[in-house]
């Protein structure tokens, strides 16, 4: 037999009789004499496939509205897959998109719906698939800005998205609308399982079988258990979950939108109510340049302190500002924030109680943590947000809401947990220990900055004064791969300063590290170890780590001129949110000053050996070049078109003068 007789053998009866042609779709297009002689050949092309599709050729002239989302895999109406996504908060989205759909509909509006799929940054953690993930964020956001300009009729757009990469692409994109409507509608969460561990617990077990820390039997079953439902983002506050409260906090969702339990009943109404706040805001003439100001900028920014969330969004909120054409947030803006704003809300990964942000959505959500914010004064009330209502207004309703009343009830019947234990006042959370989440280092080794999630250092590894201090010979590593080795060969000790240079954006980029972060908060005496890196960390990851170092190595930054044995004091004051990460010579007993070592490093060449990534792609290599002449990571990452027309404009001068 051949190879062609074996592919299409077991053929189905009657193949051979497909017809070629077919009656056409019943009905005419609503066609008028001012549509035919003025309107462009797309438009009316554009209703013949509509019909062709099925839909009702009366309803065809009807506004369009579109509807982008990170929609993947194929689900069979009982939930069970055809073919599975990258990852769960992909997978049920089909679900949220059926119910805005008909809303639209049902307002006689004609719904569009495009996908662009996204990565799932556990299952790509320590292998070359994650020198994509950053990258394309902006390579979603560039085909869904596409997407939405080849619907030139669009009259709104509506976002679904859920996790790491894909929700802020989709923000990105929504953000440059400026004159358009546009609403986002969170994805939700994955439901923990009622006897196992969390998503990011789970990516652990690895580290702690290499450690006997677990047996093969526990990896494996706890491994299975861990997502229990099908749909939504990691459990944790993760980039996924941060993602969504910053989306509301912007004023970008709908209020109480963000984290809700995927596949259930409120996850889905979520979506019917962000399409009803889209054709509010189409009713009104509300445009995105409305409601992404600097102001709503700084109202997600101190949401985003408040919860305690991810690093990450410090390369996304930054990127979704300049889309949205409005100033970026600078490491000092962040810092001042972090400074004036509590921590209130205790979830994973820092706690200090460990909630699932479910559990959270149920507590009240973003606009529970804003009633606590708004009594100090902190937010900006007068912004307009896409329930066609100021924050304010929206704030209001949530007070007296039979929605938070609800919940908030449920939460404690079917768990025992009261609504307050989850998000405290700011009395209540100084009383049980929170601070403040978020700490910027610079010093000579980051001159343009660093970060590290200063509230979730082990307490055993800070000082009584609340200040982490840590000074020893650094452990060098030109990749996340020989650093990973090197903690489960137990190379690395306690006591160590690890840094993995190289794996900026333009070396790998700007991987996230969590496999390290993670191995270090589970190994025996992790918290003994810190860790410095130009790469960045899932939005799980706690520990004495320091990541977003700036100018990366490969960009010419200190970093990459560290050596084996070079002494690095490191210091954060978790009280005043301060701190410094700098190299002070070679000899720990005769420190150099600040300045001196500095002129040390700046007299070194790079690190022999570090480069960019051999299996780095060339997609990857691009991006790392526009965004590097775009301003690097602490400018989020972007692509300024001004910036990079001129930089290549410069360089084929210099190439035509040579």
């Amino acid at each position: 037999m051949s190879t062609l007789d074996s592919i299409y053998s077991n053929q189905p009866e009657g193949i051979y009789d497909s017809p070629t042609h077919a009656d056409g779709p019943k009905g005419k297009l609503p066609l008028t004499d001012k549509i035919l002689r003025e309107s462009p050949s797309g438009d009316m092309f554009g209703m013949t496939l509509n019909a062709g599709m099925g839909w009702e050729p009366s309803e065809l002239a009807n506004d369009g509205v579109m509807m982008i989302s990170t929609l993947a895999g194929i689900r069979s109406e009982d939930g069970t897959p055809k073919a599975l996504a990258l990852h769960t908060g992909g997978y049920e989205l089909g679900v949220q998109l059926e119910a805005a759909a008909k809303v639209f509909k049902e307002n006689q509006k004609l719904p569009y719906a495009t996908f662009v799929s996204d990565p799932c940054d556990g299952r790509t953690q320590g292998t070359i698939g994650m020198f994509d993930s950053l990258p394309y964020r902006n390579d979603a956001a560039m085909v869904f800005r596409r997407l939405i300009r080849s619907l030139p009729t669009r009259k709104g757009v509506l976002g679904v998205a859920s996790c790491d990469k894909g929700l802020p692409a989709t923000m990105m994109a929504l953000a440059s609308q400026h004159d358009l409507p546009t609403v986002l509608c969170p994805g939700g969460s994955t439901l923990m399982p009622k006897d196992g561990e969390d998503a990011g617990t789970i990516q652990t077990i690895g580290a702690r079988y290499a450690y006997d820390e677990i047996t093969l039997e526990q990896a494996a079953c706890r491994g299975c258990h861990a997502c229990a439902s099908a749909g939504g983002g990691c459990q944790f506050l993760g980039t996924a979950g941060t993602s969504q409260v910053v989306a509301e906090g912007l004023g970008f969702a709908i209020t109480h939108s963000a984290l809700a339990p995927s596949g259930t009943k409120i996850w889905e109404d979520i979506a019917a109510g962000s399409a009803r706040a889209l054709l509010t805001l189409m009713e009104k003439g509300i445009t995105t340049k409305d409601i992404i100001t600097w102001e709503a900028v700084e109202n997600a920014m101190i949401v985003h302190a408040a919860f305690g969330g991810s690093t990450n969004l410090l390369l996304h909120l930054p990127a979704i500002a300049f889309e949205a054409g409005v100033k970026r947030p600078t490491v000092d803006d962040w810092s001042r924030i972090n400074r004036a704003v509590p921590r209130i809300v205790s979830v994973m990964p820092i706690g200090p109680v460990h909630y699932p942000t479910s559990m959270a959505f149920m507590a009240g959500g973003v606009p529970e943590v804003m009633l606590k914010l708004r009594d100090l004064g902190l937010l900006h009330e007068d912004v307009m947000t896409v329930t066609g209502q100021t924050l304010g207004e929206n704030l209001d309703w949530w007070e007296n809401s039979e929605r938070r009343a609800q919940c908030r009830k449920h939460l404690e019947e079917t768990t025992g947990v009261s609504p307050d234990e989850i998000i405290m006042t700011p009395e209540a959370a100084k009383g049980r220990g929170m601070t403040s989440t978020v700490t910027f280092p610079k010093g000579n080794i980051a001159p343009e900055g660093s970060v590290v999630k200063s509230t979730a250092i082990d307490p055993r590894a800070i000082d009584d004064d609340g200040v982490y201090r840590h000074t020893a010979k650094a452990k060098v590593y030109r990749s996340e791969k020989a650093a990973i080795k090197a903690i489960k060969e137990h190379e690395v000790q306690p006591g160590d300063i690890m840094v993995v240079l190289g794996v900026g954006p333009m070396g790998t980029g700007m991987e996230e590290t969590y496999q390290l972060t993670s191995a270090l908060k589970k190994v025996p005496n992790g918290h003994l170890i810190a860790l410095i890196t130009d790469a960045r960390f899932s939005g799980v990851s706690t520990g004495a780590c320091f990541g977003h170092v700036g100018p990366e190595a490969l960009a010419g930054g200190p970093i990459g001129k560290l050596r084996d044995g070079d002494v690095v004091e490191i210091i954060v004051d978790t009280n005043k949110l301060e701190g410094s990460i700098n190299f002070i010579g070679t000899d720990e007993k005769n420190p150099l000053p600040y300045d001196e070592a500095a002129k040390i490093l700046d007299e070194r060449e790079l690190l022999e050996g570090v480069g960019p990534d051999e299996d780095l792609p060339d997609d990857t290599r691009i991006w790392a070049a526009l965004q590097d002449v775009s301003g690097g990571t602490w400018q989020g990452c972007v692509y300024d078109a001004d910036k990079i027309v001129e930089a290549i404009n410069a360089g084929k001068k210099a190439l035509t003068d040579k």
